[in-house]
């Protein structure tokens, strides 16, 4: 993988605007519109003035090579995951053998090192296969986006008929040039499989005739049992073991049922050339709980379980990554402890860990410090939250975001320990504004403990004595953002010029 630093500086984008300086202290003038093919901007004499870039490109880098932090990369030695790791290659290992590979069924939370485990693995089986000359190859799926059994059909099918046309191209490049001799001398085919151009001409035409007939599955469209055939085909049309790893494999059984298990978990027992395993990778343990019994049976030959990651583990991961990651001496010695408390804190997950990491490496370097510090961690923690919060709620159902609307409106008016009356008032109010679906006050009681669920708003029962109970509620997340991610959706039309008056504690 590539350094980020190479031979050209590394750019470390600002986040003051105050960098745009003025002409006379050596900045670009924005006014100017002599610039020239370079993008290099001149005065009026035609000298070479400083260009918008150069300021941030004067500082030193401080990352070497910043992928090794991202959770795309797979490390070449995965600390603390041995045992995981080993029990895998003794599981794969007969598919260098040319035999069938017990399924696996991987689980553990989020940032566990299951895939990043699994993805070596893989990478040292099929290397060690063309070491070796054994035809075995592993094909990852990710289901949270290839997540309904034609999409994950469709591709593998086309997968193997790429493979497939590569091997056919081979061949015919062989036997034309074995024709080409075999026509001016004879004895050129004593030490083949062919005993005359005939039959040589004939294994020409057959492959010919294959390469003819791999069409490419498209993406919709065809009935999902030719795609099966066509995959089908695709993956027997030579001898080999494949390995195929469905990461997410929980969110393809959640969309689209255990079917596509179903069928791969049985293809083994109709394949002729090749053999199939099954590598499931799960951040939930129990999804196997609404599986078919027969699937769930030939699924689950062998489990594996990651454990969270503690503290000192997660320093020893970011030590070994750091250590690639930045340039020499480029973090104070708070900085590793301090990301590695936070992600323990995160259910050792070590993708959060990596992930502050990271932020506070970019926000060191945006800040053109020399130095990574503990107030660049604190600052990621901050930053990363505050990402999570918006991706979150500017993923949420309309109707969500105008509850969640209406608990906006309330707190920003000054009303505190805003019980569920008082958020449904509102809400009927900015439904009616915007011309949406009123829902039951019951329906939006269920939306607010969803918002509680995902950690937006903070609700307790609060018991009122002989009038009952009821939920008291105020917002975890900061109101000046949440409101700008609501107000950026269109659907919501005109919600903030709606912005009825809050009076929901004497309209109950």
């Amino acid at each position: 993988m590539e350094s980020d630093s190479g031979t050209n500086p590394q750019p470390n984008p600002a986040t003051d605007a105050s960098t745009d300086i003025d002409v006379g202290s050596g900045g670009r003038d924005r006014s100017s519109t002599d610039v020239d093919f370079d993008g290099v901007v001149l005065d009026d004499d035609g000298n070479k003035n400083q260009g918008l870039f150069d300021d941030l490109l004067s500082g030193e880098p401080i990352f070497e090579n910043k992928e090794v932090l991202r959770p795309s990369y797979t490390p070449h030695e995965l600390p603390h995951r041995n045992d995981q790791i080993n029990r895998m290659a003794t599981i794969l290992v007969s598919a260098l053998r040319g035999e069938t590979p017990s399924n696996i069924l991987i689980y553990g939370k989020t940032g566990t090192g299951k895939t990043a485990s699994a993805k070596f693995v893989s990478q040292e089986l099929e290397s060690t296969s063309q070491k070796y000359d054994v035809p075995c190859e592993v094909e990852y799926i990710n289901c949270e986006v290839t997540d309904t059994q034609y999409r994950v059909l469709a591709q593998l099918a086309n997968t193997f008929i790429d493979q497939n046309q590569a091997v056919i191209a081979d061949r015919l490049d062989r036997c034309r040039e074995l024709r080409s001799t075999a026509a001016d001398d004879s004895t050129a085919l004593a030490d083949t499989e062919f005993a005359t151009l005939d039959e040589l001409d004939a294994r020409i035409d057959e492959l010919e005739a294959d390469a003819d007939e791999m069409e490419e599955v498209p993406m919709t469209g065809w009935p999902t049992d030719r795609v099966y055939s066509t995959f089908f085909e695709a993956v027997d049309y030579h001898e080999r073991v494949v390995v195929i790893m469905l990461d997410e494999i929980d969110k393809l059984v959640e969309k689209s049922g255990d079917d596509t298990l179903y069928n791969l978990s049985r293809m083994n027992s109709e394949l002729d050339r090749s053999r199939i395993s099954i590598m499931g990778i799960s951040n939930d343990l129990k999804f196997t709980d609404f599986l078919d019994p027969r699937v769930k049976s030939s699924l689950g030959e062998e489990e594996i379980v990651f454990p969270p990651y503690d503290a000192n583990q997660l320093r020893d991961i970011l030590q070994h990554r750091a250590d690639i990651a930045f340039k020499q001496d480029a973090l104070t010695d708070d900085v590793i402890p301090l990301c590695a408390a936070f992600a323990a804190q995160e259910h050792g997950d070590a993708r959060r860990a990596l992930d502050l990491l990271r932020t506070a490496g970019e926000l060191a370097e945006r800040s053109q410090a020399e130095i990574v510090a503990e107030k660049h961690v604190r600052q990621a923690q901050d930053k990363i939250e505050l990402d999570r919060v918006v991706e979150v709620v500017r993923t949420l159902p309309t109707q969500s975001k105008i509850v969640l609307f209406a608990v906006i409106l309330l707190e920003k008016n000054g009303v505190h320990n805003i019980n569920t009356g008082e958020v449904f008032n509102i809400y009927k109010r900015l439904c009616e504004e915007i011309d949406a679906d009123v829902l039951t006050q019951r329906r939006v009681t269920d939306l607010i403990s969803e918002l509680d669920m995902l950690g937006i708003v903070n609700a307790v029962v609060v018991s009122k004595g002989r009038y009952g109970r009821t939920k008291e509620m105020g917002l975890s997340v900061p109101v000046e953002e949440t409101e700008a991610v609501l107000l950026s959706d269109s659907r919501l039309g005109d919600i903030e010029n709606a912005q009825p008056f809050v009076q929901a504690r004497f309209d109950n």
